[in-house]
């Protein structure tokens, strides 16, 4: 049984992946179409930018979003200037380091997903009087829905196993930034924690087993669906 304090920290957990994936979401997937479909210069520096955060220290990333968000930063002054708050040690902080880990993820297997639909289709539509917005509508993304969500189901995975970024950029503060990995590093440094690692981390592990799969599965469907059209 989870004590209040662990229940606390799992909805803690779950909302920042939530908030995380529907602020990134949209982001993510206009990226993917924009590298799948759009030809223009700097294209290739633009996909190493966003599969930056796979390769750099998760720290540097944390470090580099501190930077941004401070109150003195280009991001943190404008949200003072707009809300009158700053994310910095809070939970909305962590849901931005969230969804900047988990981005590159999303993107490539989104991209992957348009990447695969076949354009005889979406050009069969347009000789038939159909424009731009109908045949994404009823061709694209019917055709790469699977694969979008997976890839959002692997994001949200992602985010909600994200450390390294989310204690660099907003610290490890119970009950606002404090979600499950944080709190199992928490744990670790008491004598008497190994029973909440136990079952923090087994919460864990089945939360990013249920994702992983459900993304396998919606993969899975994606390449069934194209590979009978």
């Amino acid at each position: 049984m989870l004590t209040p304090e662990e229940w606390g920290i799992v909805a803690l957990t779950l909302r920042v992946g939530g908030v995380a994936l529907l602020v990134t979401l949209p982001i993510a997937f206009a990226l993917a179409w924009v590298l799948a479909r759009v030809r223009f210069p700097g294209k290739l520096l633009l996909d190493a930018a966003v599969h930056l955060p796979l390769v750099v220290p998760p720290v540097v990333t944390g470090w580099l979003l501190l930077v941004a968000f401070a109150p003195s930063g280009l991001a943190g002054s404008a949200i003072q200037a707009v809300f009158g708050t700053s994310v910095l040690f809070r939970w909305t902080g962590a849901a931005i380091a969230s969804g900047v880990m988990a981005l590159p993820l999303m993107v490539r297997a989104m991209r992957l997903s348009i990447e695969a639909v076949d354009r005889r289709l979406e050009n069969a539509a347009a000789t038939l009087g159909a424009g731009r917005w109908r045949i994404f509508a009823t061709i694209t993304l019917p055709l790469s829905l699977p694969g979008v969500l997976a890839g959002a189901v692997l994001g949200f995975a992602r985010g909600i196993g994200e450390f390294g970024a989310t204690i660099t950029f907003v610290a490890n503060v119970p009950g606002q930034t404090q979600t499950l990995p944080l709190a199992i590093y928490s744990a670790l440094q008491r004598p008497d924690g190994e029973a909440m690692v136990l079952r923090l981390a087994a919460i864990s592990v089945a939360l990013s087993l249920a994702a992983l799969v459900a993304s396998e599965m919606l993969a899975r469907r994606s390449g069934r669906r194209l590979h009978v059209l």
